[in-house]
């Protein structure tokens, strides 16, 4: 069974499945937005569920190394560079839709917003910090840092997790809904709690 899963996922069609896979959502999304499916408030569907993508990418990312350690499929870590671009992907045309139907493009209100507002903040900062890791994603970048540095560096993904679920949770904060943020929460615990586990038995 192993062997046959390891073919599957070694199978240059895996790669070509998950890249659709992972545009099926923002296809959804501008599909629905050019119909009228968002409900009352498109923009602010449209912003929130672009959020929902980005942790749903990340948390994703962040279950490949666990996974693949579980379940002995060594192949699983050739598709968490595209999660976690895809992640990326999403995080940044969040950013982008608050910045243009929320903020209509002004730079000075979304930085007065930033510093006033600590969700936009630590949703900012997790964005930032994502920057230079999808950036240093591609093997020319893993030779040029050298690999020690490299896997340092993408270490910052736990901290951008966090951030992320931060921002998350004092997003829906304002409407007392912390259903979904304790779900992602519990599972972040779950990952970091199995790397701490990990690390200690070393």
């Amino acid at each position: 069974m192993k062997a046959v899963l390891t073919r599957a996922l070694l199978h240059p069609a895996a790669k070509v499945l998950l890249f659709l896979l992972c545009l099926a959502p923002l296809t959804w999304l501008i599909y629905a937005a050019a119909t009228n499916q968002l409900g009352a408030n498109p923009a602010e569907a449209l912003i929130r569920r672009l959020g929902d993508w980005t942790l749903r990418g990340l948390w994703l990312a962040l279950t490949i190394t666990p996974l693949r350690e579980l379940t002995g499929l060594a192949a699983l870590a050739r598709f968490r560079r595209m999660l976690g671009v895809f992640s990326f992907v999403y995080a940044s045309l969040h950013l982008l839709a608050y910045a243009w139907l929320d903020m209509g493009l002004a730079l000075d209100d979304i930085a007065v917003d930033i510093a006033k507002r600590p969700f936009i903040l630590m949703g900012f900062t997790a964005w930032a910090l994502m920057l230079p890791l999808t950036a240093t994603s591609f093997n020319r970048a893993i030779k040029a840092l050298g690999a020690k540095r490299w896997q340092t560096l993408h270490k910052a993904v736990y901290a951008v997790a966090v951030i992320a679920l931060l921002h998350f949770i004092w997003m829906r904060a304002g409407k007392h809904n912390f259903a979904e943020p304790a779900v992602y929460g519990a599972l972040l615990a779950v990952l970091l709690g199995w790397r701490v586990w990990k690390r200690l038995r070393r």
